[in-house]
C-alpha cells in the first residue's frame, strides 16, 4: 500500500480530521488562506507565483471508507501571452474533490486485518495518515487542469508581426509593402549595372548616336 509521505501538521496544506472522527456523515467546513507552494501551475507557461495567497473553501465529510474532501481554490495566476509575449494575469478558480482512504479499511469501510503491500489498485490513492490529510498534490493537479495551456492576453490578440516582431495590437495599421521575390532579383541586377554596361548589353557602341547626328 502506498501511503502519503510523512505529513507535517505545521504545513498549512495539511489538515487534521480528528474532529470528524470516523462517524459516517460527520461534516466539517473550513476556509483557509495559504501561500502557494513552488511550481504551482504549468511550468514556463502560467502559474500562481510562489508565496502568493491561495484562498481555500473546503468541505470535509466522513464516509465509511475515509474522508471525502470537496473544495475550491482561488488565486491570481501570472504568465505570458503565447501570441504577443506580453505579461498577463488571470483569476484562477479550481474545483476539486478527492477521497482520502483509511489505511486499515477496504473500499466498503470494513476493517482489514493487514493491508496488502504494493497493491496495484492503491498506487493512485491518497490516505488519512494519523488523522491528517495532505492537500498539496490534490490542489496542484486541480490548478494545472484549471489553467489554460495556451494563455492569451485577450481572445482576439493579433500577436506579433512575422517580419519585424512588432506588437500588432499597438499598431492596427502596421504592414510591410510586399515585394514579389521574382522581380526583386531583377531589380537588384538592374541597379548594379552602369551606363556603359547597359550600352554593351543593347549592342550599341558609345558615341554612335553622336556621329549619326553630325
Amino acid at each position: 500500500m502506498v501511503l502519503n509521505a510523512r505529513l507535517d501538521h505545521r504545513n498549512p496544506l495539511v489538515f487534521d480530521t480528528h474532529e470528524l472522527g470516523r462517524r459516517p456523515g460527520a461534516l466539517q467546513r473550513l476556509t483557509r488562506t495559504v501561500d502557494a507552494p513552488k511550481d504551482f501551475g504549468i511550468q514556463g507557461v502560467i502559474g500562481v507565483p510562489q508565496g502568493a495567497p491561495v484562498e481555500l473553501d473546503l468541505r470535509l465529510e466522513s464516509v465509511m471508507e475515509g474522508v471525502l474532501v470537496t473544495g475550491t481554490a482561488r488565486a491570481k495566476a501570472e504568465g505570458e501571452c503565447v501570441r504577443c509575449l506580453e505579461p498577463l494575469e488571470q483569476q484562477l478558480v479550481a474545483d476539486f474533490q478527492e477521497m482520502f482512504s483509511y489505511p486499515d479499511a477496504d473500499d466498503r469501510g470494513r476493517p482489514v486485518a493487514e493491508p496488502a503491500d504494493d497493491a496495484e489498485e492503491d498506487e493512485d490513492r491518497l490516505f488519512v495518515e494519523d488523522g491528517l490529510i495532505g492537500l498539496e498534490p490534490v490542489l496542484r493537479d486541480a490548478v494545472v487542469l484549471a489553467l489554460p495551456m495556451q494563455p492569451v492576453c485577450q481572445e482576439d490578440c493579433p500577436g506579433l508581426c512575422s517580419e519585424c516582431g512588432a506588437r500588432l495590437a499597438d499598431d492596427p495599421d502596421h504592414h510591410h509593402d510586399a515585394v514579389d521575390i521574382r522581380w526583386a532579383a531583377l531589380q537588384g541586377l538592374a541597379g548594379s549595372l552602369g551606363d556603359g554596361e547597359k550600352d554593351e548589353m543593347s549592342g550599341a557602341e558609345p558615341g554612335v548616336d553622336e556621329k549619326q547626328e553630325k
